[in-house]
């Protein structure tokens, strides 16, 4: 090991983290300068040829290999087309399969799942797991984060989500409500690329859909097709209800919006920029039309031609093989390339991305505590090897921002000590952590599975995989005793709980069947196999959280993320009328139902004598919330840690609470939010 005190010019902001929250930050930041005349942030649309302007110097971090940080069109097609045959040979085709497994900077995986046998922890793969129960979602540190292998499904959180304790009195009440975020969601949509029918979706709340989403708003992009099963669903389920112990809930399927393109939406209009409006009181963004420009969908990050529509190949977890599907490389790349004067792209100067470098601590200023002085971090040379040279980075005049994930960006601060007085005492202290809530709150959807045979054939395994959701148990006065939650019908058969259809062809051989016996008896079954997902909200609970503990440190020497993990009787309830629902739904369709969960499962439990497995859905959140005070969260509404000025922490960790949609679309709009902070605490810096 090597330590150097890494000599560079100053930067003005420090990004830990190229996934969706870091790449959408880099990119609203570097498309705006300041201008030294007005003294403030300006976006680049509005530059005059005859002035000068100062430009963001922006210095970004990735764990992961720098192979997946080329994005020039060469480069990132052969490393892209790399996981594409790497998840082509791997047995168990799991969300992390396509991509590098790096002892340096490693992932949790849902391989490494194991039981809990109290008291001992279960220390297989990256997750140190001391339960009582296991947590069973995965991540994956790379170039791009985990949008490389999320499904893309995009829905937004209803607004009773943001002040559950208001109207529920359960959880805390976000800092912010639907109304301010409203506007923001627009803007993420916009990034994303979001295909979808504003007019088809359905939800249990009060507002009007004109209220929810706008006056004659609409997606970028028309919606994905709903899959021939997902309508054989919609028609046998029309008009129906299931009763619940809260009383009769009516069936709503709708079509699910997708970060996945589709034909551009005539009526979206144009192309759009978002754009920080400068008044006496700090920034608003805004999302404005770009005058004789169509909006395009957004194809490959190698080839803009190549992904401008959903394949339908059915491999979107883990990898769509076009890029079809949204991943934060595209974003990324708008940071890296800026349009020049003759509207041809060029690599952007003023941005600096460094990977192969695990950030494991920051550190305050001796003399002012509340500032963070210097980022540490460990840059390992190859995949090969674990020898690293040790950097530690002046950040005193910069703003630094951590947008890793919600397991890394609490361990980062949990691994950041200082020394401070009180009372004429030395103290210990923990970056970001008066309130005590770093690491705290940890949440994920519990999805429990239930499957069976349809009536006839519904030929599922094709197209992205889920299309179509039921919305009806995402709010109601239920929530005042057990979770809600979203049921999304998945189009990929038992390939989830039962590993189809490999286990279904294993079975048929063991049997003896061969030719035409064989493709019979496949046909018979996979062609009506169906799936639901029950994915039910996780209220946050302080005792669920991330730790560490030197005594479980990676190769690096820095320590792994330490899990204490359970759910409560609310979720196990919602869990038991979930069943209660889908029972009811599969008797109506007709469905042979075929779930089964077993005492060997990894993540089971029994709750009034019956047995319920679940798994996790890949939404790890709500490690350092924000609040109302310093006293209750890690951050403001913007993001902005309560202890340190020039701190932001971003990601799915901020969320105050989970709500019953997929996470990525809103920490995507309160990520560009906190952008309207950034870019005042820069005007400060700048001036």
């Amino acid at each position: 090991m090597n330590q150097t005190e890494k000599p560079q010019p100053k930067k003005d902001v420090i990004i830990v983290g190229t996934g969706i929250a870091g790449s959408l930050i880099a990119k609203l930041l570097t498309d705006h300068v300041f201008d030294t005349d007005a003294k403030k942030m300006i976006h680049r649309s509005e530059m005059n040829d005859s002035k000068a302007y100062k430009e963001l110097s922006i210095l970004m971090y990735e764990a992961g290999l720098e192979a997946g940080l080329e994005l020039d069109s060469a480069s990132s097609m052969v490393n892209y087309n790399d996981y594409i045959r790497k998840y082509y040979m791997e047995g168990a085709k799991v969300p992390n399969s396509p991509y590098p497994d790096l002892k340096q900077a490693p992932s949790p995986n849902v391989l490494d799942m194991q039981k809990i046998i109290p008291p001992f922890p279960e220390k297989k793969g990256y997750l140190v797991q001391f339960g009582p129960m296991p947590f069973a979602s995965d991540a994956i540190r790379v170039g791009g984060g985990t949008t490389l292998h999320w499904l893309g499904t995009t829905p937004r959180m209803l607004p009773n989500d943001f002040k559950l304790k208001e109207k529920y009195n359960k959880a805390m009440d976000w800092p912010i409500d639907y109304k301010t975020l409203k506007p923001y969601y627009e803007m993420a949509e916009f990034e994303i690329g979001v295909s979808g029918s504003v007019a088809a979706q359905k939800y249990p709340i009060e507002e009007s859909r004109e209220e929810y989403y706008g006056k004659d708003y609409v997606f970028p992009m028309d919606e994905i097709p709903q899959s021939y099963m997902d309508q054989q669903i919609i028609k046998g389920l029309e008009g129906t209800s299931v009763q619940l112990d809260s009383g009769s809930i009516p069936l709503t399927l709708v079509p699910s919006p997708q970060g996945r393109n589709s034909t551009p939406n005539a009526a979206y209009g144009t192309a759009k920029l978002i754009k920080a409006n400068h008044s006496e009181s700090g920034y608003k963004l805004s999302l404005n039309n770009i005058e004789n420009e169509e909006y395009k969908a957004l194809g490959a990050v190698w080839n803009p031609y190549q992904g401008e529509r959903c394949e339908g190949n059915a491999s979107c977890v883990p990898i769509c093989p076009v890029q079809a599907k949204y991943n934060a490389l595209k974003t990324l790349k708008k940071a890296l390339y800026k349009v020049n004067k003759n509207k041809n792209l060029q690599r952007n100067p003023y941005i600096q991305v460094q990977a192969q470098s695990v950030v494991y601590k920051v550190s305050v200023d001796q003399h002012n505590q509340d500032r963070i002085s210097k980022v540490h971090l460990r840059r390992y040379i190859s995949k090969e090897k674990t020898d690293f040279v040790e950097e530690v980075i002046d950040t005193g005049n910069s703003i630094v921002i951590l947008a890793a994930n919600a397991f890394e960006n609490p361990k980062i601060l949990l691994n950041s000590k200082y020394t401070a007085m009180k009372d004429g005492q030395p103290i210990e202290k923990t970056v970001a952590n008066n309130s005590d809530q770093v690491g705290r709150n940890l949440m994920d959807h519990m999805v429990m599975l239930t499957w069976g045979l349809f009536p006839k054939p519904v030929y599922p395994y094709r197209g992205p995989g889920s299309t179509t959701n039921i919305s009806s148990f995402r709010d109601g006065k239920f929530r005042s005793e057990f979770s809600a939650w979203i049921s999304p019908l998945d189009n990929w058969g038992w390939s989830w709980p039962t590993f189809s259809p490999g286990s279904d062809l294993s079975k048929c051989l063991k049997g003896g069947l061969f030719g035409k016996e064989l493709k019979e008896a496949l046909a018979k079954d996979l062609s009506r196999q169906v799936l639901f997902h029950f994915e039910i909200e996780q209220l946050p609970n302080p005792d669920n959280r991330v730790t560490i503990n030197n005594e479980y440190l990676d190769v690096l020497g820095i320590p792994r993320p330490v899990i204490h993990y359970e759910l409560t009787d609310y979720e196990k309830r919602a869990m038991e009328q979930a069943k209660l629902a889908s029972n009811q739904m599969f008797k109506k369709l007709g469905i042979e139902d075929r779930t089964e969960y077993s005492a060997k499962d990894n993540n089971t439990f029994m709750y009034k004598d019956v047995r319920y497995s679940y798994n996790g859905a890949g939404h790890i959140v709500g490690t350092h919330r924000m609040g109302h005070n310093a006293s209750d969260s890690v951050t403001d509404s913007y993001c902005k840690a309560w202890d340190h000025p020039n701190l932001y922490i971003v990601g799915a960790g901020n969320m105050t609470t989970l709500g019953t949609s997929n996470p990525t679309l809103t920490l995507s709009a309160f990520t560009i939010r906190s952008v309207e902070s950034i870019l005042k605490d820069l005007e400060t810096i700048l001036k």
